[in-house]
């Protein structure tokens, strides 16, 4: 029961706000606040913080936290009748003491999970009944992995439809020193030019200026390369077939309360998502939504095997197009 406790822990966070921590032996460590299901800390085994949560964020609801990964669920950003990315990181989750099994590669017991059930208030702004469980574990390597499971609990019959991202906020040493890899040749729609759809170019996805962009059918791998620190996070998702890249850069880092003027130079969000083609749900159906984040140790590596993945995906488009040629 002692390595139990060590590994969750209640305690109390910002504002009087409760979190949970999570530790794993080697001494990776998590924190979930329980005000938006929210992750606000994911530390290396040297303790060497990996995600970004800006100074000025207010930690009072009912305004959501600013960084770390909010969960942007029934709708992303503006795309809908709701306010923007939805209510789920805006409401209080519940431990949830009697989850349903999860089928799992990893035997730690850092891990917690939470649900989130409508309210009469909810009901009157998005009117479908559903059951929000969030799992947040951290593996024995101190990968942090986040499976969402929505399920459609609507009485009527009736099938509802959600857009949904985990908008993680990387912390990054110098945004100029960062490339994203995997995303290369991929359509993306570009939010700052009213969604226009458009090609990625050039090898690498680089920074110099504000992006906000959604990648549409994207791989279940993407890097990011962080030159100075020697590091690259390892984005993997399953269920999520868009990733958005974003970065406000320095005007709409000033026009925001609760953010930084300067510290859009230290993070950078990728977020797996599913954007383009909501999700649709029937009576009783599940949706089963994963993200998980890797920090490699040798940039050089990972960038290799960007590449190679990144080539074979190639041979493969090419070796498809020559089948319908061939059929045709």
């Amino acid at each position: 029961m002692s390595g139990e406790r060590v590994a969750v822990e209640l305690a109390e966070g910002v504002n009087g706000l409760e979190k949970i921590i999570l530790r794993e032996p080697r001494g990776s460590s998590a924190e979930v606040y329980l005000y938006g299901g929210h992750v606000t800390s994911w530390k290396n085994e040297h303790g060497e913080e990996l995600l970004f949560v800006s100074s000025k964020s207010f930690f009072k609801p009912p305004k959501p936290i600013r960084g770390g990964i909010p969960l942007c669920f029934p709708q992303f950003s503006n795309l809908g009748p709701l306010d923007s990315h939805g209510f789920a990181r805006n409401k209080f989750w519940s431990i949830d003491i009697d989850p349903p099994a999860l089928p799992t590669n990893s035997s730690s017991k850092a891990y917690v999970d939470l649900i989130l059930k409508p309210s009469e208030e909810d009901m009157k702004i998005w009117p479908h009944s559903y059951e929000f469980r969030l799992r947040v574990a951290l593996g024995p390597g101190g990968d942090l992995m986040l499976t969402s499971r929505i399920r459609n609990t609507n009485s009527d019959g009736k099938p509802f439809t959600f857009t949904f991202a985990y908008h993680t906020y990387f912390s990054v040493s110098d945004i100029s020193e960062v490339r994203v890899e995997g995303l290369e040749t991929l359509d993306y729609l570009d939010n700052l030019k009213n969604r226009e759809r458009f090609t990625e170019q050039g090898d690498a996805i680089t920074f110099e200026g504000e992006v906000d962009k959604i990648y549409l059918s994207t791989p279940t791998k993407i890097a990011i390369l962080d030159h100075e620190k020697k590091r690259t996070f390892v984005v993997r998702k399953d269920g999520l077939p868009d990733a958005v890249v974003w970065n406000p850069w320095d005007k709409k880092a000033k026009a925001m309360a609760d953010f930084g003027d300067d510290e859009y130079k230290h993070m950078l969000c990728v977020e797996a998502a599913a954007i383009e083609k909501p999700v649709t749900l029937k009576p009783a159906a599940n949706s089963i939504l994963r993200e998980s984040s890797r920090v490699a140790e040798d940039p050089l590596l990972w960038s290799l095997y960007v590449q190679v993945s990144w080539i074979f995906g190639w041979i493969n488009e090419i070796r498809r197009a020559e089948d319908i040629v061939e059929q045709c």
